[in-house]
């Protein structure tokens, strides 16, 4: 059996029309409303990897601004050593002593007052804990104590010491009423 090739018709797609000559479109492209593969604009492989490089370095950088989700146990010491700085500071602000304890699990503050201590409860001397994990060594009667005169100075000298997993810090409190927080 023969084989016989068709003639092209006039309507073919691949017959050249003559407006889009020079343009290389066939004549169904030139009849199309959809543009041709060779108009449209795509991004480009380097474009695309620089975009992944930028979030790639906006992704380390939030990744290394976050702080960690357990926090440190030197975060929980600068908190404290902030907060009995300012009990030191009301203390002479007010001329009435201030005291400060520190149990194993938090602390809180009192202001002495009509003879006795009591306990505030206000901001920022709210009774507070210490961070989940984090514990103070306050020795065997699991409690400790310092009191803030009228004019600043401490009842005693204080080191309190926190551990959390393995980490630790100090917080002290010299008889001048300087207050140090230390590895």
């Amino acid at each position: 059996m023969p084989i016989s090739i068709p003639a092209i018709s006039r309507n073919h797609p691949l017959r050249i029309d003559q407006t889009s000559v020079g343009k290389g479109r066939t004549a169904h492209e030139a009849d199309s409303p959809w543009p041709s593969r060779a108009t449209e604009r795509g991004f480009t492989l380097l474009e695309l990897m620089v975009v992944v490089a930028i979030i790639g370095f906006v992704s380390a950088a939030v990744v290394l601004a976050m702080p960690d989700p357990r926090g440190r146990v030197i975060e929980d010491a600068e908190k404290f050593a902030a907060r009995v700085s300012a009990a030191r500071d009301n203390a002479v602000i007010q001329a009435r002593p201030m005291g400060v304890w520190i149990s194993a699990s938090g602390y809180g503050f009192e202001q002495r007052g009509a003879g006795r201590w009591m306990p505030l409860e206000d901001r920022p001397f709210a009774t507070t804990q210490w961070w989940q994990g984090t514990g103070a060594l306050v020795g065997e009667s699991g409690r400790a104590q310092i009191s803030f005169d009228s004019t600043g100075l401490p009842s005693e000298p204080l080191v309190i010491r926190l551990v959390r997993e393995g980490e630790r810090a100090s917080v002290s409190v010299d008889m001048a009423g300087k207050v140090m927080v230390g590895g």
